[in-house]
């Protein structure tokens, strides 16, 4: 995130740091990289550094029902496998978390946010806005990913295929005509759903549709990162390294190959040929739409309630425009809401 959150002072990470890691932090920076999580570079007196992330749990909840409980559950099993690909399965690539000095790999600091720590690397991304600058790249992440997929480790959750906050979004959908004042981009966000309601309806039809056939194969179920973007793809001196690893999920093969066959077509045969696998294009298009819905869901609940205008509110305004136009990005549902 841009900004960093204004309840959560240095002495509160310095004390999580010490009690937890045994890392006693002369210096805390905050790092505005990354759009979901808070990061810090953390120091010490003797030249250790680490790279210190928090997460709102608010921010994770999947629907009305959920709990930050359970998104701190969600956060550490994650964690957990994260820690297992590298330890039990030998990933060297895989960016694991720092064991707490019990062992534990998460931390809560506070009833709203978690910390989780990772050895500082020397390193940079691989490109920008989550597409590779270099082809080379993609089929080097190709490479890990089949790594990762036949990997054998501690099992992290199953997908249950659904969108998060799909259930706010539907009732955003038919709350268009009141007013949405509760922060600057309300009744922006509310007039762009207005127009687009009609689409989005249609592909939330088309997703349950692809989820339903998708879901009926668990055989063809693996480990899955879930978001290997050049934002979470660090070239280093070692090589190409995986990191931020709280969406790993047992999944379909496809989670983590649509991006990568939207930039290069020949990305399905290549995974075909390393691992036999015959990529299923139902699997593909289901991903690719689970991203657009879970976007729009999340900034248009953002909207909807109370917000201020920050560096953070303008990307996800930003996004919100590049995500919330389904006839430029799904032409081929076009039928459904021409109707």
């Amino acid at each position: 995130m841009f900004t960093r959150p204004d309840d959560l002072p240095d002495d509160t990470l310095r004390a999580a740091l010490r009690d937890n890691w045994d890392f006693c932090a002369t210096s805390l920076t905050y790092e505005a990289v990354g759009f979901g999580s808070h990061h810090w570079l953390a120091g010490d007196a003797r030249g250790g550094r680490l790279f210190v992330t928090v997460d709102d749990l608010t921010d994770k909840l999947r629907s009305p029902d959920d709990t930050t409980d359970g998104a701190f559950g969600r956060l550490e099993r994650a964690f957990i496998v994260a820690l297992s690909l590298r330890q039990d399965a030998g990933l060297d690539f895989v960016v694991a978390p720092m064991p707490r000095a019990d062992g534990r790999v998460l931390s809560r600091i506070a009833p709203r946010y978690s910390v989780v720590v990772h050895p500082y690397l020397d390193g940079h991304i691989t490109g920008r806005d989550g597409a590779f600058a270099q082809a080379d790249d993609r089929h080097g992440v190709l490479e890990l990913l089949t790594a990762l997929h036949a990997a054998h480790a501690q099992p992290p959750r199953a997908d249950d295929f659904a969108v998060p906050l799909v259930a706010d979004l539907t009732e955003a959908m038919g709350d268009t005509a009141a007013p949405w004042e509760a922060g600057p981009f309300g009744t922006r966000a509310r007039d762009l759903l207005e127009a687009h309601a009609p689409a989005v309806t249609a592909l939330l039809g088309a997703y349950a549709e692809l989820a339903a056939t998708v879901s009926a194969r668990p055989d063809r179920m693996v480990v899955t990162h879930g978001e290997p973007n050049s934002a979470n793809v660090l070239r280093t001196p070692a090589g190409l390294v995986l990191v931020d690893w709280d969406s790993v999920l047992l999944a379909p093969p496809e989670r983590d190959l649509w991006a990568l066959t939207e930039a290069d077509p020949s990305i399905p045969a290549a995974y075909t040929a390393a691992t036999g696998v015959v990529i299923d294009d139902d699997a593909l298009a289901l991903y690719r739409l689970w991203y657009d819905l879970a976007e729009i869901a999340e900034y248009v609940s953002l909207f909807r309630g109370s917000h201020g205008d920050t560096a953070d509110t303008a990307e996800a305004w930003r996004n919100l425009r590049h995500f919330l136009r389904p006839a430029e990005r799904w032409p081929d549902q076009a039928w459904r809401w021409a109707r």
